[in-house]
This record gives structure tokens, C-alpha cells and sequence, in this order.
């Protein structure tokens, strides 16, 4: 329905209602040179059948319509041009006779029918010309409309792989996270069968929150602050005073829109990389500020430089990392700084403001 509603307003509506200046700019003088009319008589004729002409790029444009180049036979596109050009120039030089037949009842154009017949071949001429010049700028027109038409699904196809790849990413994220939680579970119901279960109504409430944003692509900067303090409290159930969390939230941050679920990967992988390989614990510090319009996110761990070293391929920093590339391309950054003690994952993107959408 949208592509034909495309091309019923591409065609006659396309059509210059002073496209007939063009016409008159060149018969009138054609007549006045060649047909040996005074250049009064040339304007006479040449001017009202210039708007005449005007019913030649019309079927001029109906015809390119029907018969695209190269989607039609070749010879029976120019066959049927041919043929079209004629008759249209035919039935162009039609109405000149009568109309300077017309004329000639006003005393000032006496005889202008009898001056014009020699030269009625111009007419035709000039209507083959019109005709030709036509066909020529419909099929640029059908040529650019086309290529508007790749662009577009292009574009939209470039979205739906990203929109898809994004589903993707994120659906990632609850399985790894809710697979590590299911293994810590498991490994305190034989240690301590109450902190399993407060885990486990910890990691219900969190699931329940995740869920319930459905298919939201971003959520306020806040919401995901409220995620992170449910997920920290399942580790707490864990660490217990071994995890210490610290945070610095400029107020602006907070009201800024990120992708869902962005930076809860970043602290699990802090709390499994780093504290949980600390005999005394740690800190992770979350800061996040806006600033020349871009919202800067940290996020670092103290870790033990002799603990094993973090897996380079691990789930979490590529998920951010994919994620970041296929909703802001090159607009966000993502720097990973790892030193003796410390581990440091920054990150920049541009700053949103709006509702969770």
C-alpha cells in the first residue's frame, strides 16, 4: 500500500505546473526562425500550445511507470516510446491547426492558419523533443526513488539487526547471572541452609524486578541503581563483611536512560574476579557524573594481584562491550584498567534523558 501510494504521487504530481514555460521557450522561437512567423504570431501560437503540450509529459510519465527500464524488455520499452512519442506529437500538432484557425478570426492575426500550415512540422517536431526530454527525467525520477527505497530498507534492516542483536545480549545476561546464583545456592545449602534460602527469595525478588520491565531497551539510570542494590544483597547473602560497596551517583546521572541491565554483568564480574578471591574482602566502588553531555560510569574492584588471573573471554565485559557498540556505535567508549590492587572498568556514552522505553 505505501509503495503504491509512492508511485501515484510520483509521476503526475511531479509535474511542473510551469513546466509549460519550458515548452513555450522553445517552440515560440522555433516558429518565429524557422516557420518564418513574426514574432508576435510565434507568441500567439506558441505560448497557449506550450500548455497544451503539457498532456505529453503527463502520459509521458504514466508510460516510464508501466514500463521501468530494466524490468521491461528492452525493445518493447523503446518500441512503445517510439509509437507514443509519435502519436502524442501527432495529436499535439492536431490542436494547433484549429487553434490557429481560431486565431485567425481576430483581425489582428488574419491569415495566421494559412502562415502556419508550413510550419505545423515544427509542432511535431518540438512535441517529439518534449516527448524525449520527458521520458529522460521520469526515469531519473524512477532511478532516485529507487535508490531512496534501498536506503531505506537498508536503514531499516541495519535496525532490525541491531535491535535483534541487542534481544540478544541482554537475554544473555539473566542465565549467566541466574547459573552463577543457582551454583552459589547449591554450594550453601551444605553450609547454611538458612542463608540458601534467604538467597534464594533475594534472587526471586530480583528475577521478578528484571521481568518486570519486559521489553523495556532503556531504563533510567535510577531503575538500574535499584537492580544493582537487589543484586548486591544476594551477594551479601554470600560474602557477608566481606563485600563492601560504595557509591558516588551525581543526581543528573540518575535521571539519564542506559540500556537495561548494563551494569550488573560489571559488578558480578567484580564480586567473582575480585572479592571472592580477597580471604578478607573489598571494595566496589559505582561513581557515575554527567559532563558536556556525556554520562561517565565507573565501576572498580580491589582484587589480589596473585589470585588467578580474570578470564579475558568471560561473558560479562564482552556483553557490555557488544552492547555499548550496537546501540551507540562509536558514541561510547569502554576502557578496561587493570593494576596491582585494583581493577578498573570506566565507560562513556552520550547522556539520554527521557522515560524507560
Amino acid at each position: 500500500m505505501a509503495d503504491s501510494r509512492k508511485l501515484r504521487g510520483s509521476f503526475p504530481g511531479r509535474i511542473n505546473k510551469y513546466a509549460w514555460i519550458g515548452v513555450a521557450a522553445a517552440l515560440v522561437p522555433a516558429l518565429a526562425t524557422l516557420g518564418n512567423q513574426s514574432w508576435v504570431d510565434s507568441a500567439a501560437l506558441g505560448i497557449p500550445l506550450a500548455m497544451f503540450a503539457l498532456f505529453i509529459p503527463l502520459a509521458a510519465g504514466y508510460l516510464c511507470r508501466f514500463t521501468p527500464l530494466g524490468k521491461s524488455v528492452l525493445w518493447r520499452t523503446v518500441l512503445t516510446h517510439i509509437m507514443a512519442a509519435q502519436v502524442l506529437s501527432f495529436l499535439w500538432t492536431l490542436v494547433a491547426g484549429p487553434f490557429a484557425r481560431a486565431m485567425s478570426y481576430i483581425p489582428q492575426f488574419a491569415g495566421l492558419d494559412k502562415r502556419l500550415a508550413p510550419g505545423l512540422w515544427i509542432v511535431y517536431v518540438t512535441g517529439l523533443l518534449v516527448y524525449l526530454m520527458s521520458i529522460a527525467f521520469h526515469y531519473v525520477l524512477i532511478a532516485q526513488q529507487a535508490a531512496r527505497e534501498v536506503e531505506v530498507r537498508a536503514v531499516e534492516t541495519s535496525m532490525l539487526a541491531r535491535d535483534a542483536e541487542l534481544r540478544a545480549l541482554r537475554a544473555q545476561i539473566n542465565p549467566h547471572f541466574l547459573f552463577n546464583s543457582l551454583n552459589s545456592i547449591s554450594a550453601l545449602t551444605s553450609i547454611d541452609a538458612a542463608r540458601a534460602r534467604d538467597m534464594c527469595l533475594l534472587l526471586a525478588d530480583f528475577l521478578r524486578l528484571t521481568l518486570g520491565m519486559g521489553e523495556k531497551n532503556v531504563i533510567r539510570f535510577s531503575e538500574e541503581l535499584d537492580l544493582l542494590e537487589k543484586f548486591m544483597a544476594i551477594e551479601k547473602v554470600r560474602f557477608g563483611e566481606r563485600l563492601h560497596m560504595e557509591e558516588n551517583i551525581q543526581e543528573e546521572a540518575k535521571r539519564c536512560q542506559i540500556p537495561a541491565l548494563l551494569l550488573q554483568p560489571l559488578l558480578e564480574n567484580a564480586v567473582s574476579h575480585g572479592i571472592a578471591s580477597m580471604a578478607d574482602g573489598g571494595w566496589i566502588r559505582l561513581a557515575a557524573q554527567v559532563e558536556d553531555g556525556r554520562l561517565g560510569i565507573v565501576v572498580e574492584n580491589d582484587r589480589d594481584d596473585e589470585a588467578p588471573q580474570r578470564r579475558k573471554s568471560g561473558v560479562g565485559l564482552k556483553n557490555v562491550r557488544s552492547r555499548l557498540e550496537a546501540r551507540y556505535g562509536k558514541n561510547a567508549t569502554l576502557r578496561i584498567e587493570p593494576s596491582e590492587d585494583r581493577f578498573r572498568v570506566s565507560m562513556t556514552l552520550p547522556a539520554e534523558y527521557g522515560e524507560s522505553t
